[in-house]
């Protein structure tokens, strides 16, 4: 049902389409330097079912020959090991998510005290990472139809995205009226505390001075 164009803010009209192309189009090319010793990672926040593609490779800052290898390990928010790889030069991963929350990726040399590294990593999530050439010939679409088709993934995943935030502001408000319900039940006893303390410090003072006839 269309409602009141009047009562619809002109920057909507501008909002939409730009988060369209955003999801089109995402695709994160991140450069990591790897340290002699030690990991380095990346991470993502990420709902059920999306689908995620990535594609690295070493590059030595030194430009030696043969270039040094790397381990690599994926994991799931609860700590699923998702894809896991040594001695290495390149490797890509594919997954769809199974758990919402933050998917980690980490990289360390398998040489420590080599020379220093870097690793390109294209990752691809959600509709970025769908085969359209494949869903163009398996149906037989192209040009406008095939945009069209773009166009209505990534409205999907604008919605699948919308859900998403609001699922999880649901669930912070909830977390945080428990917090906000403790703190006060926490404050009221601690009052309660205080006060039978000074009750019985009163109540110890006064039997102290009667004892020594004081009062």
């Amino acid at each position: 049902m269309m409602g009141d164009s009047g009562n619809v803010p002109r920057f909507m009209y501008f909002a939409v389409p730009l988060m369209v192309l955003c999801l089109l189009h995402k695709g994160e090319a991140i450069w990591l330097s790897l340290p002699p010793t030690g990991t380095k990672c990346v991470s993502e926040e990420l709902h059920n079912n999306v689908v995620v593609l990535a594609d690295y490779v070493v590059i030595s800052d030194d430009h030696v020959h043969p270039t040094p290898t790397i381990s690599a390990r994926v994991t799931s928010p609860y700590g699923n090991t998702l894809h896991h790889k040594e001695n290495i030069t390149h490797s890509q991963f594919a997954f769809t998510t199974t758990e919402a929350g933050n998917y980690l990726a980490c990289f360390w040399a398998d040489n420590p005290g080599g020379g220093s590294l870097s690793v390109n990593i294209d990752w691809k999530n959600g509709i970025a990472a769908k085969d359209w050439e494949s869903v163009a010939r398996k149906e037989k679409i192209e040009g406008v139809e095939l945009e069209l088709r773009k166009l209505e993934g990534a409205v999907e995943a604008i919605h699948e995205n919308l859900i998403y935030l609001k699922t999880r502001e649901s669930e912070m408000r909830s977390v945080s009226e428990t917090t906000n319900a403790r703190v006060a039940w926490f404050s009221i006893m601690s009052l309660g505390v205080c006060i039978l303390a000074s009750v019985l410090q009163i109540l110890y003072l006064k039997q102290y001075f009667q004892k020594k006839k004081l009062i």
